[in-house]
């Protein structure tokens, strides 16, 4: 038998309508019939694009506000049908069902509609679709007959394939495409179990499923020896390293990622604890070796930097604020290298400057910041399982502390020491900061981290 199977029908239907036109084109170019429901249908015809309705194929309409369009065994018969099998072709006979060879359905935006956290459960149920997974799932058992598309990135390929194969798809492609729709199917079922069991359970769920997109392979791991990818959660729509847009330099290494991550997470609890100063920082294997907050980002880039400029060298810095020309230039002096520069946005001239500075730098544009929205938890794996925990939002709160000794500080050495206690937050424990009161901001002057005991760390941070 031969891998290529002849695409002569498709049934299309999609609730993400990009380029659906086009591809519906290319379809009917190769002589292929197209079958469609609803809105998809309205497209097409709207583009000039001749299309069947579905209801016209079943005989039914659609009913019940659209929650019954495509579950029918014309529909169904027609794609799980094995073309080579005499007893299924009998049936199709018996019940003038014709067979679809190409199934393309997205399906109903669950995961985007319930990332909103106040979204109303009648809302999200209304986005929980049925009959999308259902043909998806039966062209992808039948892959051997049918070709199932369930993305619009996958749409060149199949009219590719098409072209190459004058009107039939290889039985690798459609292998390949049978896994895809799957994994989908078994993200959506996950999406929509994990939001219904949030709005029940107390605490962590019984059961827990976890879904993230492959954004790129990494050059390697921690170490040259080990592979890496990073991947990507669909459920944040925050300002975050992984939604940040590369305006400069090679790629971005795991190491780098990592460092980045909690530079931008630091910079962003500053800005959330006092957003009318601007707040800077340099990261060293996740441990904050400069960090300042002043009234303008060059003013706070420029004692980020000089907190510690040994370890600063080489590392990552972050702003919780666009950074204009004025910043760059601080960046830029004698003796200053960074791997990465992540920031909101750059101004023209600022752009300019630190791509002239360095050839390989990376610059990381991050969107205005904003709290994450994604998983409230944080993860850790080890041999066997997962540690699970709640994300740590809180700030550090003067309020609760107690004087230990000396005189009573004034309201500004309060608030810089507030923010001082912002880095040992995002160093590793051990760790004692030291830091002063500047202007209206503060500048962190020396770091003990990562030390096995508190007096180690105390005299690490006063030897820097």
């Amino acid at each position: 038998m031969s891998d290529l199977a002849p695409v002569r029908t498709a049934l299309l239907s999609v609730s993400d309508k990009t380029d659906i036109a086009p591809f519906a084109r290319a379809l009917v170019e190769r002589g292929v019939q197209l079958l469609s429901t609803g809105g998809t249908a309205r497209v097409l015809q709207e583009a000039g694009v001749p299309v069947r309705l579905v209801e016209d194929l079943t005989g039914f309409p659609e009913m019940m506000g659209g929650r019954v369009k495509t579950l029918h065994p014309k529909v169904h018969g027609g794609i799980l049908a094995r073309r080579e099998d005499p007893e299924h072709r009998s049936a199709m006979e018996a019940h003038d069902i014709g067979p679809i060879d190409l199934v393309c359905v997205n399906l109903y935006p669950f995961e985007k509609t319930v990332a909103d956290p106040a979204v109303a459960l009648e809302e999200a149920v209304e986005q929980i679709d049925i009959g999308g997974p259902a043909m998806v799932r039966s062209a992808a058992k039948n892959f051997e007959h049918v070709v199932v598309v369930t993305d619009p990135s996958q749409y060149d390929r199949v009219v590719s394939a098409l072209v190459q194969h004058e009107g039939a798809t290889p039985r690798a492609l459609r292998l390949e495409l049978a896994a895809a729709a799957f994994a989908r199917t078994a993200a959506y079922d996950a999406a929509i179990s994990s939001f219904l069991l949030r709005r029940e359970e107390e605490g962590f769920p019984e059961v827990l499923d976890l879904r993230y997109v492959k954004k790129r392979p990494l050059r390697y791991g921690e170490n040259p020896h080990q592979e890496a990818a990073l991947y990507a959660d669909p459920a944040s729509t925050g300002q975050s390293v992984v939604a940040a847009e590369p305006l400069h330099g090679k790629a971005l290494s795991y190491n780098n990622i990592l460092d980045a991550a909690a530079a931008l997470e630091l910079v962003k609890e500053a800005r959330r604890m006092d957003p009318s100063l601007a707040a800077c920082c340099v990261v060293k294997h996740a441990n904050p070796c400069g960090f300042a907050t002043a009234e303008t980002v060059a003013e706070a880039a420029e004692a980020a930097l000089a907190g510690d400029p040994l370890a600063a060298f080489g590392g990552i810095f972050a702003s919780s604020e666009p950074l204009d020309v004025e910043a760059a230039e601080k960046l830029c002096a004698e003796g200053v290298f960074l791997e990465v520069v992540a920031a909101p946005a750059f101004d023209d001239d600022a752009l300019a400057l630190l791509q002239g500075r360095w050839k390989n730098v990376r610059l990381l544009a991050v969107g205005q910041s904003n709290p994450s929205q994604g998983r409230k938890v944080e993860l850790r794996s080890i041999p066997g399982g997962l540690l699970l925990q709640d994300r740590d939002t809180r700030l550090p709160s003067p309020t609760d502390w107690r004087l230990a000794a000396g005189p009573q500080p004034d309201p500004q050495t309060i608030k810089a020491a507030a923010s001082i206690a912002l880095a040992v937050k995002h160093a590793r424990s051990n760790a004692v900061a030291l830091g002063l009161s500047r202007r209206q901001g503060a500048v962190l002057v020396g770091l003990g981290a990562g030390c096995v005991d508190r007096v180690g760390a105390c005299e690490q941070a006063v030897r820097k």
